[in-house]
């Protein structure tokens, strides 16, 4: 029986991986790091495996990062920590990261708007690249110059002169959006947008003043929002008091605005969906929190945190990467009718 008071027996070190095996360590290094093939005996090379397996050898992978100039650490820099949508882009890069002995460190730039501190001053050492999610143009300016290979996730492809891009069909998602409230018969549209500027939302926008222009009846006014519930709320209730005839559905660039016109309407007496058709974009667990539930775009986060890491892995490998967008889908849920008849305010 084992004394629990005894201390652990020492770890196996390369230099007993070297005795056992009747080598050197620079032969233990060159087989353990797969360089050994034409410098290295496939019999040799076999014996310094076993070997190690039989003492239950692992390199040190820190030191042996140093020694390769490697630290196999990533930075991942996100508009907010406390949005859900970044947190599941962070758990795909985390979970394909962790596969190849990768870490990630979170990097936040105040709400996406403003230029982050630069990260690289004291880190540039410590990082082997840089994943970059639905950053503002002017919160880029710290990243520009890092001499790290850079991932952009969610974000213009001719913006920058990132090593890679991951984008979502942002595109058609609104378009998704915008066909199914034209289906139902709405013909006025308030677009309830980001008050933040990047290319994720400037594709919403357009994408949605292009499928509206295309109806010769239909109209969409613009209102601004920062990306909260209160401001989603005040926005759209100013929105909805305009003299002249009401909107009859607020499309939002996301389901936090969503949340606030719902808000909204009920402060000023009105039915979603019977008065007030209203949607949403993300798909985040508030949709299904709200009552009614929200009509939304459903955006794969995970999968883009997934191939935003697979990307870096690619280039610093000096491989390729894809190029495709990512699908989008929209999720129709109680939040969206028919309009009402024609009210005024």
């Amino acid at each position: 029986m084992t004394d629990p008071h005894q201390p652990a027996p020492p770890r196996p070190t390369s230099r007993d991986v070297a005795r056992a095996a009747g080598v050197s360590q620079a032969t233990v290094s060159l087989v353990l790091g797969e360089k050994w093939p034409g410098r290295v005996s496939e019999a040799t090379a076999q014996r310094v495996r076993e070997s190690a397996a039989e003492l239950g050898y692992r390199p040190n992978l820190a030191a042996r990062s140093l020694r390769l100039g490697r630290t196999r650490t990533a930075l991942l820099v996100v508009p907010a920590l406390t949005n859900e949508f970044f947190a599941r882009v962070y758990t795909g890069a985390a979970a394909v990261a962790a596969e190849h002995d990768f870490g990630v460190v979170l990097y936040p730039s105040p709400d996406g708007t403003g230029p982050a501190r630069d990260p690289f001053a004291s880190a540039r050492a410590s990082l082997d690249g840089v994943i970059a999610s639905s950053m503002a143009s002017d919160a880029l300016s710290a990243l520009h110059g890092a001499d790290l290979p850079l991932v952009m996730l969610d974000s213009d492809p001719a913006g920058t002169d990132a090593a890679a891009h991951v984008n979502l069909d942002i595109a058609h998602g609104m378009r998704q959006v915008t066909d199914h409230l034209l289906g139902l018969g709405h013909r006025r549209f308030v677009h309830l947008a980001s008050a933040v500027d990047t290319w994720t939302f400037a594709v919403r926008a357009q994408a949605l003043h292009e499928a509206v222009g295309a109806v010769p009846d239909a109209e969409v006014r613009t209102v601004r929002a920062p990306l909260d519930v209160r401001a989603g709320r005040e926005a759209a209730e100013q929105a909805l008091t305009v003299t002249g005839e009401r909107p009859t559905a607020i499309v939002c660039d996301d389901d936090i605005l969503a949340a606030g016109a719902c808000k909204a309407a009920r402060r000023l007496g009105l039915r979603v969906p019977d008065d007030l058709s209203v949607t949403g974009f993300d798909d985040l667990a508030l949709a299904t929190a709200v009552e009614p539930e929200l009509t939304t775009v459903q955006l794969p986060a995970e999968q883009v945190g997934e191939r935003g890491m697979a990307a870096l892995l690619a280039v610093l490998e000096g491989r390729g990467t894809e190029a495709d967008s990512l699908p989008v889908r929209l999720v129709v849920r109680g939040s969206t009718a028919p309009p009402a008849a024609p009210s005024r305010t």
